[in-house]
């Protein structure tokens, strides 16, 4: 134990590598971040406010402990196959000095690559929270990537001074920002949701303030808990460039870690029905569906998606009509055949469902599936991180899990580590993705840049790459039916390199990909990784990553609407000669520049990239 007088005067907490210091006020009401001797974090306010009963009054610290951890995590079916865990921290218990003298726990860590902060209320007694106190204040106007907060997490960001956010608007996880300096980017956002709830950030003078959302129906009460409460942990990640961030395991670090084996989870491309086909949904026949299982078995893929329609009385697209019956396929589907042609030929199904279908009865559906030889779900249109949907996800995450299957989940909220708790939970949405093709002009190179730098730090997003009717902003033309797309084929490729999804969606029509230049990369292209190193790049610009899968490096780079030429230094590479195998942007959106040459760690590959563009290169040691 530290003695009182300690925490009185304050605490600070410092990382590993002392670069990075999480100062704690000694009433335990304010904290500040600092980097590299730079404040990050101005003093910023802390704690609970609880629900049903008087605020907290005046605190002093009644216990601190000191604690320190240096571990490695195995990791599976993501962007890297170890993480290592390493922090400094401290956990203060504080008693109210007047009243009914409650207690309140601060537990803080301090990383390499950030801080993270989270409170605790003690087991043996109810709980009930309004939200938190807990603010990010910064020393100056501060340029934040943000984007709106809305229920589906599918908004693009853009670049802004706190001092230009609305103040009647309520912004996403995370906010990417930089120091006053440059020589900091740091991003905010959060872990381990169990039992609590999702959050939104509200500009304030400064910063921002934690906006916790409120159970349904009932706006003065967010979290209930009938016994102990933990809050999700705050975070703020940090590196010298914003690309740095794209690595880091912290979100995942602080959840809790899977238990037992998950070795059976096995991620993969996935061919799908539903983006090149109207949107209420193609009539299901069984002649439709062996199409798309005939396309993956000689694609390699080891998945197909059967997307809205399928069950039993289901109406066209997304409506959870009562009389749709998800345990039941649709007469004209012969569901045990079906899954048997499939797995004749290598290929497992996934099939969609509405939450509503399968909330009420989560048991039976994951039974029915299981029965049937399905392989994994995809559950949708949730929009909502209350209390009670962070519930459900765990709760679906767990059922799934037992029954080894894979989970994603769309209209989802951004990540916050559960992944790392049950890696069967393989992706999910909440990003503005390639569907949007078929409704709009939102998907821009552009939007497809900064993408890698702000949703994509919390986890796998369920993006749905793979559409190969190309264009550029200039040509590009909204239509429901084979949708294009207002990128090149060369970031159609890289973006099967550059976004982080495990079960990786193939998303265009089987034909669209006959004969077509750069389908070769999709078919040998990983969707989980060994390591993954960010090259260059920002989110105005580009982007531009490495992943290696075994002793094979595949690079990325994806660019804005400005055309540029990128110089990519191999020096991540080991020793010996590789082969660099290249696609990048051709005469036409459609097409591609391929070539080969030899390479080794002493070298540098320039990728020659199109407005909209983008390549890969793919690095193979000679034997």
């Amino acid at each position: 134990m530290l003695p009182i007088l300690a925490a009185a005067a304050g605490l600070v907490v410092a990382s590993p590598d002392k670069t990075i210091e999480f100062r704690l006020s000694g009433d335990g009401t304010h904290y500040s971040v600092s980097r590299k001797g730079e404040e990050i974090v101005a003093s910023s306010p802390l704690g609970l406010i609880p629900a049903e009963t008087d605020p907290y009054g005046p605190l002093a610290a009644a216990a601190v402990r000191k604690e320190s951890r240096k571990r490695t995590i195995p990791l599976v079916a993501t962007k890297a196959n170890l993480a290592v865990d390493a922090y400094n921290g401290v956990v203060v218990t504080y008693r109210e000095t007047t009243g009914k003298h409650r207690q309140v726990t601060l537990e803080a860590r301090a990383y390499n690559g950030g801080i993270a902060f989270r409170y605790r209320l003690a087991d043996g007694a109810a709980h009930a929270i309004k939200g938190e106190a807990t603010g990010f204040l910064f020393p100056n106007d501060a340029e934040c990537e943000v984007g709106e907060y809305v229920g589906s997490h599918e908004m693009p960001s853009s670049l802004l001074k706190v001092s230009e956010l609305k103040a009647d608007k309520l912004y996403d996880i995370p906010a990417v920002c930089a120091s006053a300096s440059g020589r900091t980017h740091f991003a905010i956002a959060q872990s381990g949701l169990a039992g609590y709830a999702g959050s939104g950030l509200e500009p304030v003078a400064h910063g921002f303030h934690v906006r916790v959302t409120p159970l349904p129906g009932t706006p003065d009460v967010a979290v209930r808990s009938a016994s102990g409460l933990s809050s999700a942990w705050r975070i703020v990640m940090m590196g010298d460039r914003a690309g740095d961030l794209i690595p880091s395991p912290l979100i995942g670090n602080l959840a809790p870690q899977a238990q037992g084996d998950f070795s059976w989870v096995k991620p993969g491309k996935v061919a799908w029905d539903w983006w090149s086909g109207p949107t209420a949904g193609a009539k299901p026949t069984m002649e439709r569906y062996e199409r798309f299982i005939d396309f993956a078995a000689a694609s390699g893929f080891p998945y197909f998606l059967i997307d809205a329609g399928w069950a039993y009385g289901a109406t066209p697209c997304c409506n959870p009509d009562p009389g749709t019956d998800i345990t039941r396929p649709d007469p004209a589907i012969d569901m045990p055949a079906l899954v048997k042609y499939a797995a004749d030929r290598h290929v497992g199904l996934l099939l969609w469902a509405h939450w509503r279908h399968v909330q009420p009865r989560i048991d039976q559906v994951l039974d029915t599936y299981q029965r049937w030889g399905i392989k994994g779900i995809k559950v949708d249109f949730m929009e909502r991180d209350d209390q009670e949907m962070v519930n459900f996800y765990h709760d679906l995450a767990e059922g799934t899990a037992k029954r080894h299957m894979l989970l994603d989940m769309h209209g989802a909220y951004p990540p916050g580590g559960l992944q790392r708790t049950y890696p069967n939970f393989i992706t999910q949405e909440g990003v503005m993705g390639a569907e949007w093709n078929k409704f709009s002009r939102h998907i821009t190179p552009d939007h497809n840049v900064r993408l890698a730098y702000t949703r994509m730090l919390l986890g796998p997003m369920d993006y749905t790459p793979g559409g190969f009717h190309n264009a550029t902003p200039e040509t590009f033309q909204v239509r429901d039916l084979m949708p294009m797309t207002q990128t090149t084929r060369g970031q159609a490729l890289a973006m099967y390199v550059v976004y982080d999804s495990p079960l990786q969606m193939v998303s265009d029509d089987p034909d669209a990909y006959k004969d077509a230049q750069g389908f070769d990369f999709v078919k040998m292209v990983p969707t989980a990784w060994d390591e993954t190193r960010f090259i260059g790049g920002t989110p105005e610009t580009y982007v531009a990553l490495a992943r290696r899968k075994r002793d094979i490096w595949y690079v990325g780079a994806m660019t804005n609407q400005d055309g540029r030429t990128v110089d990519i230094p191999l020096s991540f590479l080991g020793k010996g000669v590789y082969s660099a195998r290249q696609w990048v942007d051709g005469a036409d959106p459609n097409s591609l520049a391929e070539s080969t040459t030899v390479v080794t760690a002493k070298s540098h590959v320039s990728l020659a990239m199109k407005g909209a563009g983008g390549g890969v290169i793919v690095l193979s040691p000679k034997r």
